[in-house]
């Protein structure tokens, strides 16, 4: 309640500053006289015995006039209370005054919350003294603690605060420099709080020593005394009086949202209150002197830890009460259709799915990441960590069965088993370190964290037993299992014999056989990280029975390489090939082997770098980090200098054999991709790029004639180095990749080198000296940056390459000395063709049939070329330093195809000659990619047919080709016509038939590996990015070239339709949603059809029959030329299967959907299905680009857009329905990205790029809630995301609303009160930070 006030407007000086008004003025000067008035006027009053309201009545007038009747001072008066209180402590101190005071509060004549502070900072040092004061302001504290109604903005506002502030020096106390009304109020209610707290401990003689304050003890009684008695009485029963009235406004819903407010703002200060309570709980124990009071302490307790725990929580009668408070893991199994309980966590098997890719590449670890999503999905299931850790540990088995379930795996170029096993045995725990370590802190601090977490991990993995066909070995890993089996079962053996214990491995083990699973793998890999200990061997039948074996030679084999290798056994090839396949059993094994890859003879370092990058590296699962990281170190050995640079190339000479061992063991495709999951490739990269810059400086030896796979030169060390590095990033990038949006960046960042050393640089600057898991036993990072400008030869390549991507050498190059090395490498070419010489001409372009060129083959001889080469250099091949080979190599390319092109040189000799290109330098496998990709998408070459004489040709299983892949995407329900026409020779632009030819003269062993999977990926790169039939083309030869890999490249070839049609992404994208959701509909099939994340990504997949739509979404939506069509396609599923929904639960009974009934809960169970399957293809396809349209375009164009408008409940329900997609949909796959937690870290996504998407949305809620904007869907719908999305912020994501600016928040709570929403408004406005409290506190009036 407000009263109405005269005011006298603020004067303006000459001067311009304000002068104050002349009410202002009379205030300060008037406030005696004010008091000589009241006090006259109550005295009157007392003695003729008026009642305490008419004397209030009379007061009042004071107030209102002066004596002239022109100055309204008006009410709440805070002068008035003033003057009250003053006198009533304690010259007044009589009945009387206190009724009197009681009825200016009670009529508003004086702010309650004022009296109460100026009543509380007096009584309380006296209240032994006065115990009846006491008495009397604890009841006023009881009834008017609640009245902080609001005040008229203006100088009367600003004086009440001032006054609470003064009174309760609460501006010294919580170091708040400038306090506003609803601050005044927040920190006036938590003062009154601890001020009674200590009040009532002092009183019971269990002074809080840090708050102990001085009390005026009044006079002394003498026993007999009735006075005396009387006060000792009134002050015993005070201190229960004080605690009962804590309990009782402590209760008080409003009073709880304040001190939820100082525990989000002020967590420093609300501690403090928290230590009183924690220091009642030490006294109940030793005292007794609380024994009367223990049932107000603890309901004073249950209230402070309200407050703390206080969060949004809906009305369970509603739709959104349904949504919000049921978790899909508490739901009962009758509602569970769709995809399941175990639905919700799909994104789990998406992610570890996505990470298998080899094309993708992003910053950071995989288990940083994966810590990242356990702990959002946790949050946004409300799910137990037991559940939360099943569904991570069965996530990963399944991936592992995917490829390993008995039959043999699809065999080809991509990441197999290795990795696998590498996500389910390493990346999964590392995920689980600090999750337990966070439980720990939070143990710490009060909480049950690490029990609670670590029992439940344990829970969970004595419970994955449940599930035996998760459990089943791959073949290749049996031995390994079975070993883990062993240990555990000689552990117990010891154990029970009374010869160990349970901090001690079992020395001997191999003298035993067992039958493991993956569930001893997994066991042991948690206990070699500490998550569990070794207690886990004595579970109920984790350990079958063993039997005990004598066979010395069993024992030899599996005893004797580590052992033999630490007791100081020399390397030699029998230990060493034993060494290579048995991974290290500890770290100390691995720091010897490094010692001796850096400072042993030439020999032991070759041994010990080839066994540090053996079965340590791929299967050393336990220790795998540090293999990892002792690898990427041996990289950078050491140098005399600081740091090598340009010109210091000795140094490395010493390591070359090392380095060669070190390089070719890290070629292959598990390798790399296992380097990927630890997040080390932009380091591998770094150490790299001075290899390069060394080796390629140097000239090969005199007496080098080719490349051969065991010599060891400086040219087989630069090529594998280079191509290393070239296949960490895209380096050959064709220009019709480089697509660039509205925003300013690329549609999906494709990894360069540049981003690599960015990447890289911001690791060593975020991360210096961290470790994955130990400090002590982990290598740390090195400290100190890589620029590429520090590389000169590497950086000049670099530019060139770019430079060969972007334009035509024609256009490009002048005259200089490459020509000559062109010309020297076309003639030894030719030479062993046994063809004439080559010329690569210096002087003008000439025009051909292809397009424009600067060479020509010619049968003329030499002298006709340019005169510095001379007749004898023509006679030996060119051993030149690697830069300048690589800077010739595009002009040597150049000179084939024009010669092919002029029908100088047949195809054969064509292809022939790349080979022995590629043979002498295979390094220049990176310029031929680039320059034949560049070429391809340029188009000025004439196509070639592919018939059989000059080409090869795909005969007739082109057309065997084209049906297979036509019936791998029928089995995933996509639909694409015949490509290519009968009776018609299929032809290939020229680069792209050179390239191919090329590729099948590789070997598919892997010692090529380094440099076929170099131009292999880019093949498929081109080909599918060429017309459509080109993949059909390459593809058919190279199942002619491979048979073994026919299911690989079929496999690749279907991701071809994606890159050209966008009809093809849309039914992939809608039979995705069709495999997890599965038929909605009751009927006997929907209980029958596989459906939820085995119908979505498969079971087993060991050739294209098995293949599962989810699976091909993921390997195929790295190559969508058009991300943005998949928020499209993705959103208009959801709107759909969101409208499928109501319409088929309507044709059960409307009824049951009115909010109540099996039939809602299930909708609702499904609606959250749809939309969580929806985020999770929505982030795998562009991560954060993707959210940000769907924030910015995708959902504010469908809000503003017309619907079709039905009528009736079945209308409403589905626009209703539709509503709460949308905002899951939104809400899931930020929390995919980003997190939902304040801290994010950059690695996953920018965080200003969350909170500028979020701030964006609320602001377009926020005005059209104000009538700014008119929109075009349902008002149910509106209403109905509104609801949900903020709710979802508020329950599972309040983080996010402290970027929020403080007037939207202030707008959308307004329109949220306007629709009843009232605890949904506050619980919005109280995450707006301290500039959020009086907001807060308006919306209580």
């Amino acid at each position: 309640m407000a009263y109405a006030t005269n005011t006298i407007p603020n004067l303006q000086l000459p001067n311009g500053k304000m002068m104050l008004s002349t009410r202002e003025e009379t205030m300060e000067l008037s406030v005696p006289d004010l008091e000589r008035k009241v006090m006259t006027v109550v005295t009157a009053s007392e003695a003729r015995g008026d009642p305490p309201f008419v004397c209030a009545v009379e007061v009042s007038r004071c107030c209102v006039s002066d004596e002239n009747g022109d100055l309204g001072l008006g009410f709440p008066n805070a002068d008035l209370a003033s003057v009250l209180v003053s006198n009533l402590c304690f010259s007044h101190n009589t009945p009387f005054m206190w009724k009197l005071l009681e009825q200016a509060m009670a009529n508003r004549l004086v702010y309650p919350l004022q009296v109460l502070a100026l009543l509380t900072s007096r009584v309380v040092p006296n209240r032994r003294a006065q115990p009846e004061a006491y008495r009397l302001s604890l009841e006023l504290i009881r009834r008017y603690c609640l009245s902080f109604s609001l005040v008229e903005t203006g100088p009367r506002k600003k004086t009440i605060v001032k006054s609470i502030d003064g009174a309760m020096l609460l501006s010294h106390t919580y170091q708040v420099e400038e306090i506003d009304f609803g601050t005044s109020i927040v920190l006036f209610v938590f003062s009154t709080i601890t001020t009674l707290i200590d009040c009532a401990f002092e009183d019971y003689g269990l002074p809080f020593a840090s708050h102990s304050r001085v009390v005026n003890e009044g006079p002394k009684y003498s026993d007999l005394d009735t006075r005396g008695k009387h006060s000792n009485h009134l002050r015993e029963s005070n201190a229960f009086m004080a605690l009962e009235t804590l309990e009782n406004i402590s209760s008080q819903k409003k009073i709880q949202h304040l001190l939820h407010l100082v525990y989000l703002n002020m967590p420093a200060t609300f501690n403090k209150l928290l230590q009183r309570l924690r220091f009642i709980e030490t006294q109940k124990l030793s005292t007794n002197s609380l024994a009367a009071v223990n049932h107000l302490l603890e309901k004073l307790f249950s209230n402070v830890q309200k407050s703390i725990n206080l969060t949004y929580l809906p009305n369970k009668h509603n739709i959104l009460g349904y949504l919000l408070n049921t978790g899909p893991m508490n739901l009962p199994p009758s509602l569970l259709i769709g995809a399941g309980r175990s639905g919700c966590w799909i994104t789990i098997d998406i992610f570890m799915e996505n990470s298998m890719e080899r094309k993708t590449c992003c910053p950071g670890a995989v288990f940083e990441k994966l810590t990242e999503l356990i702990t959002t999905l946790q949050i946004i299931n409300q799910a137990s960590w037991q559940e939360t850790f099943q569904a991570l540990w069965l996530s990963a088995l399944r991936l592992v069965q995917r490829v390993g379930a008995g039959r043999e795996p699809m065999i080809g170029p991509l990441p197999h088993l290795d990795s696998r096993m590498c996500m389910l045995l390493a990346i999964v725990p590392l995920s689980i370190v600090p999750l337990l370590k966070e439980g720990s802190n939070t143990s710490n601090a009060g909480g049950n964290g690490i029990l609670s977490r670590k029992q439940s991990l344990v829970a969970c993995l004595q419970s994955l037993r449940q599930f035996p066909s998760l459990l089943s070995p791959p073949l290749t890993v049996v031995d390994v299992a079975n070993d883990a089996a062993k240990k555990a079962a000689s552990f117990v053996r010891d154990y029970k014999a009374g010869s160990g214990n349970l901090g001690m491995m079992p020395s001997n083990y191999s003298s035993m056989k067992a039958v493991g699973n993956l569930l001893h793998l997994v066991v042991e890999a948690c206990i070699a990280r500490d998550l569990i200990d070794t207690s886990a061997y004595f579970w109920p039948g984790y350990v079958l029975p063993a039997v005990v074996t004598k066979d010395p030679d069993l024992m030899l084999i599996q005893e004797a390489p580590w052992l033999s290798f630490m007791q100081g056994a020399p390397l030699t090839g029998s230990l060493q090939s034993a060494l290579m396949a048995t991974p290290s059993p500890s770290i100390i094994e691995l720091e010897k082997l490094n010692i001796l890859a850096l400072t042993g003879t030439e020999e032991e370092r070759t041994a010990a770098s080839k066994i540090l990058c053996g079965a340590s590296l791929t299967r050393g699962w336990n220790i795998q980090e540090h293999v990892v990281r002792i690898v990427v170190k041996l990289l950078s050995p050491p140098q005399t200098s600081d740091y090598p640079i340009s010109g210091d190339t000795s140094g490395y000479l010493c390591h070359m054999h090392m380095l060669s061992a070190v390089l070719s063991c890290l070629a292959h495709v598990d390798v790399i991709h296992i380097l990927t999951l630890y997040g080390v490739v932009s380091e591998v990269a770094a150490a790299l790029m001075p290899l390069c810059e060394a080796f390629g400086s140097m000239p090969p030896p005199p007496t080098y004639q080719s490349s051969n796979e065991d010599e060891v030169t400086v040219y087989s060390i630069f090529s594998f180095a280079f191509l290393f590095l070239v296949r960490l990033y895209k380096f050959y990038g064709p220009v019709q990749e480089q697509l660039v949006t509205s925003r300013g960046g690329p549609v999906r960042p494709e990894t360069t080198l540049d981003r690599l050393l960015l990447m890289r640089n911001n690791h060593v600057c975020t991360d210096t000296g961290r470790c994955v898991n130990d400090t002590k036993t982990f290598h740390e990072l090195p400290s100190h940056s890589v620029y590429i400008d520090s590389f000169p030869k590497l950086r000049n390549w670099y530019f060139q390459n770019q430079a060969c991507v972007a334009s035509v050498i024609s256009g490009l190059c002048k005259p200089k000395p490459s020509h000559q090395v062109a010309n020297l490498i076309l003639n030894m070419i030719c030479r062993k063709m046994n063809k004439g010489e080559v010329v690569v001409s210096d002087s003008t372009s000439m025009s051909t049939g292809a397009g424009t060129s600067t060479s020509t083959m010619t049968s003329s001889s030499m002298s006709e070329s340019s005169g510095s080469v001379s007749e004898e250099s023509c006679q030996r091949p060119p051993l030149l330093p690697a830069w300048e080979m690589l800077e010739a190599v595009p002009f040597v390319l150049e000179a084939l195809l024009s010669a092919y092109a002029y029908g100088r040189l047949s195809s054969r000799d064509l292809t022939t000659g790349l080979r022995l290109l590629v043979d002498f330098f295979p390094a220049s496998v990176a310029t031929i990619t680039t320059y034949f990709s560049a070429e391809i998408t340029r188009g000025i070459w004439k196509s070639v047919q592919m018939n059989g004489m000059e080409w090869p040709s795909p005969a007739e299983g082109l057309y065997t080709f084209e049906s297979e892949i036509k019936e791998v995407l029928s089995h995933v329900r996509v639909y694409i016509q015949n490509s290519y026409p009968r009776g018609m020779a299929p032809t290939l632009p020229l680069p792209l038939a050179a390239l191919g030819s090329l590729t099948i003269t590789f070997k598919l062993d892997k010692k090529s590996d380094y440099t076929r999977d170099v131009v292999g990926e880019a093949l498929e790169n081109c080909a599918t990015g060429c017309s459509w039939p080109s993949m059909l083309i390459i593809g058919a030869l190279w199942t002619q070239k491979a048979r073994r890999w026919y299911d690989f490249i079929i496999f690749v070839a279907t991701r071809a339709p994606f890159m050209h049609m966008k009809e093809p992404i849309e039914q992939l994208m809608r039979s995705c949603f069709k495999a997890f959701l599965g038929p909605i509909s009751g009927g006997g099939s929907s209980l029958t059809s596989v459906r939820g994340i085995i119908g979505l990504m498969g079971q087993s997949v060991t050739n294209n029959s098995d293949l599962h739509p989810g699976l091909l979404f993921v390997r195929t939506c790295h190559t969508f030329q058009d991300p943005h069509f998949c928020s499209e396609v993705i959103f208009k599923l959801v709107m759909e299967w969101s409208g499928k929904l109501t319409d088929e639960q309507a044709c059960g009974g409307l009824t049951l959907l009115k909010f109540r009934g099996v039939s809602l809960a299930a909708a609702i169970c499904i609606v959250r299905q749809v939309a969580i399957i929806g985020a999770s293809l929505l982030c795998v396809a562009g991560r954060a680009l993707l959210v940000q349209v769907l924030f910015e375009e995708t959902v504010p164009t469908s809000l503003l857009s017309q619907h079709e408008k039905g009528s009736g409940q079945v209308q409403s329900s589905s626009n209703m329905l539709q509503g709460y997609a949308i905002s899951y949909l939104m809400f899931f796959s930020t929390a995919f990205v980003w997190g939902t937690g304040a801290k994010t870290d950059a690695k996953l996504g920018s965080p200003q790029r969350r909170a500028r998407m979020i701030c964006n949305h609320l602001d377009f809620i926020a005005r059209v809630m104000e009538g700014r904007i008119v929109l075009g869907c349902d008002p149910s719908m509106w209403k109905a995301h509104v609801l949900c999305f903020v709710g979802l912020l508020v329950r599972f994501a309040p983080a996010w609303v402290t970027s929020v600016k403080l007037d939207t928040l202030r707008k959308i709570s307004s329109g949220l009160r306007i629709w009843d929403e009232f605890d949904l408004a506050i619980s919005l406005l109280e995450l707006g930070g301290m500039g959020a409290i009086e907001a807060v506190v308006e919306s209580f009036f």
